[in-house]
């Protein structure tokens, strides 16, 4: 198989916009598929322990379904700020910014048009690392409440060695605070759910969520609880206790604490698939990452008629802490102006 990269038309939005697709493929089987439409993988094919290659990831057939039906964020590139912000409301500098309260009273993945439902300039390149796919994009500022003119670059790259690498670096003109992160649903076996699946987190610590699941400030060591994952466990093995946590979440969606320096591109994550084989590493440069396993996921129809349950897939999303612009203890998310914003994810796939 030879190593690839190849652009079509994906379809055309009501405005006229011309929305491309690119499928990359690595060579050693592996295929990715890449929309500048929210910078949103559709499809992510990875090895089962007999090395035939599937689908592994949420999503639909067409552009008009992700415009219109992906409530649920389904393999989006997600900014300014992903995840929840109390309120829609932070100061910074001073001064406050007010910003759309699209879940409940919270502000979630970066408002009502956040980056996982804009258009991204696209152009598709070959490096040593593998095919890949360049985004940029510039937010205004004020766009969704936020300060600054923002100038994001996302690169995509499928590596030779089965992985998909994601690299964000954004600039501002003025402060601000970004969160940028990566929202895809992972179904490593193709069952109807993914609670057989063994997970392992690089966490020795969470931070417990109240009930609209906003941080309450705390950081809570996890172990003697149903969110220590620091050896593998079944995600299903603890998800039904009687806890106030997973109350508060319908399940596990919630912000682990990585043990890593500050910076470092470290493990984060180990997802084993005993039906398949297939193993999922997640690596980040971020302080954190969102364990979260569908639980509110709702029938949806997707790709090839394929109807997502409840805990069909799960997301890792590596991330700083959410709520972080109002909560002074948290790891800041303030981009200084002239400053330059960078975070790398790399999702690795492989099978035993």
């Amino acid at each position: 198989m030879s190593i690839s990269i190849q652009k079509d038309v994906f379809g055309t939005l009501a405005d006229g916009t011309v929305v491309d697709i690119f499928t990359l493929r690595n060579g050693k089987g592996m295929e990715a598929r890449i929309t500048n439409y929210g910078g949103i993988i559709t499809n992510l094919t990875a090895p089962d322990r007999n090395g035939k290659f599937e689908d592994v990831v949420h999503g639909f057939d067409t552009l008009e379904d992700y415009v219109t039906r992906n409530v649920c964020y389904f393999g989006a590139l997600v900014g300014r700020y992903g995840n929840r912000i109390a309120n829609g409301k932070f100061v910074l500098n001073g001064q406050t910014y007010t910003l759309a309260q699209n879940n409940g009273t919270n502000s979630l993945h970066g408002g009502i048009k956040g980056f996982n439902s804009v258009v991204w300039k696209a152009r598709g390149f070959m490096d040593d690392s593998g095919p890949g796919v360049e985004l940029t994009y510039v937010s205004k500022d004020g766009e969704e409440g936020y300060p600054g003119n923002l100038t994001v670059k996302a690169t995509y790259t499928l590596t030779t060695d089965n992985a998909i690498k994601l690299e964000f670096l954004a600039t501002t003109d003025k402060d601000t605070v970004v969160n940028l992160t990566h929202h895809s649903y992972f179904n490593l076996s193709g069952k109807e759910d993914i609670l057989d699946d063994e997970l392992q987190l690089n966490a020795k610590k969470m931070t417990p969520v109240n009930n609209i699941q906003i941080p309450t400030g705390e950081i809570r060591p996890v172990k003697g609880t149903p969110f220590d994952f620091t050896k593998p466990v079944s995600i299903g093995a603890r998800i039904e206790q009687d806890d106030e946590q997973l109350k508060f979440g319908a399940g596990y969606d919630h912000n682990f604490v990585l043990n890593k320096r500050k910076g470092a591109l470290a493990q984060a994550a180990t997802v084993y698939d005993p039906s398949t084989g297939r193993v999922l590493e997640a690596l980040t440069t971020e302080p954190a990452i969102q364990f979260y396993c569908g639980n509110f996921i709702d029938n949806v129809s997707g790709k090839g008629g394929r109807i997502y349950k409840k805990r069909s897939g799960f997301c890792l999303e590596p991330q700083h802490y959410p709520d972080s612009p109002n909560q002074p203890a948290f790891p800041s998310t303030v981009l200084k102006a002239g400053r330059k914003y960078k975070n790398t994810i790399i999702y690795r796939f492989s099978a035993k």
